[in-house]
This record gives structure tokens, sequence and C-alpha cells, in this order.
């Protein structure tokens, strides 16, 4: 059980800075060929490399990622995204506020991470 307990913490500190990144009252303009509306994810951190995911909907499948963007529009029920990533067999779920926030909206990950996942829904 320790065991499992050491490997979910792993996990959850794979992403763990998508958590802290900072956001602002004002909108960051939208990452590269993720336009309004979209959540996307990149090859690489901070929203560069490739675009591996462009979604308006909820999407189920398995790439490689380094960053998150959620790029959504404000509307009830439907504005945040509940992502699913895979990291070693073990997965982890985090909920994105839409950009500018108030809450995160963005993040890295760290390499050997896995999208799995992307639901759009109400409220985090």
């Amino acid at each position: 059980m320790r065991k499992r307990v050491v490997s979910v913490l792993a996990a959850s500190a794979a992403f763990i800075s998508v958590m802290a990144t900072t956001t602002g009252a004002s909108a960051e303009p939208n990452p590269p060929g993720c336009p309004k509306g979209y959540f996307c994810a990149y090859s690489g951190p901070n929203q560069t490399g490739t675009l591996v995911l462009k979604t308006a909907g909820n999407w189920t499948g398995g790439v490689a990622f380094q960053s998150a963007f959620n790029n959504g529009y404000a509307l009830p029920g439907a504005d945040h995204v509940d992502m699913t990533y895979d990291w070693q067999g073990l997965q982890e779920t985090v909920c994105l506020h839409y950009n500018p926030g108030p809450g995160q909206y963005k993040g890295n990950a760290a390499p050997g991470n896995a999208l799995v996942k992307v639901v759009w829904r109400g409220e985090c």
C-alpha cells in the first residue's frame, strides 16, 4: 500500500507544474494553433513544440504531451476541462479553468506523461 501511495504522489508531482503556473486578470493571447473555444496540448513545455491535440469537445485517446491550455469560452456548465493524464500506468485528473482564470487554465507536464481524456464541464 505504501508503494502505491508513493506512486500516486509521484504521478501527482508529474503534473504539479500546472498548478504552479501563475495567471493574470486579463486573457492571455491564444497559444499557437489554439483558437478561442478549444482545449489544446503541446509536445513541448509552455505551449511550444507541436500541437498534439486540439479539441472543442470531449476526447479520449492517448497522446504524449508536455503542456496544456484551456482556451474555452465562459459558458456555464461547459467552460472548464477535466483532463486525465497517465504517468507510468497511474492516472490523475486535473480540472482547468478557461483562459484567463481566475483559476488555473494552463500548465506543464513532466516528460513521459500521456493525455488520455478531456471532458468539458462546469466549475471545478
